[in-house]
């Protein structure tokens, strides 16, 4: 079984290994924290686009819903924000890289594809489970000697179809 805390890139596969860090624990961290610096400079703002999937598999009901990564933050911090007023049955951090797998990241050159994957859910303080079966596919670029997201097309449904 694997262990959701430990990165599954070695050291040596630098771009993975760092990547990864991005996207899991720094992510995971910065939301639950509600602070958008945490996470930040992990992103190219110039030509940055987000596109919604609305947890549906047909690409005719996806949405361009941020067209900057200015839209993408106001969104992002909402959700932060909104998550921090829940009551848990669980560690939210924990629940949270549990249901997180990222295991696949396609690399040529200086351009990647990320596939982000949630699978599972979060125990609610009333003993109800709030589901997390969403994915995102981001795209990263070398940017100043270092990985950053440049866009994305997530809340996709996980599995789709």
């Amino acid at each position: 079984m694997r262990d959701p805390f430990q990165n599954p890139f070695p050291s040596s596969d630098t771009a993975r290994h760092s990547i990864w860090e991005m996207l899991v624990p720094r992510d995971i961290d910065a939301f639950l924290a509600a602070d958008w610096s945490m996470v930040e400079d992990d992103f190219i703002e110039d030509g940055f686009l987000g596109i919604s999937g609305n947890k549906q598999p047909n690409p005719d009901r996806w949405s361009l819903a941020f067209p900057t990564l200015k839209s993408y933050r106001d969104e992002w911090l909402r959700q932060a924000h909104d998550f921090a007023k829940g009551s848990y049955g669980e560690d939210p951090r924990t629940a949270i890289f549990r249901t997180t797998t990222l295991e696949v990241i396609e690399i040529e050159g200086e351009t990647a594809l990320v596939r982000k994957k949630f699978d599972g859910g979060i125990k609610q303080a009333d003993g109800s489970v709030d589901p997390m079966h969403w994915q995102t596919l981001y795209y990263c670029r070398l940017h100043q000697g270092r990985w950053k997201i440049c866009g994305f097309t997530g809340y996709l449904p996980n599995p789709m179809g």
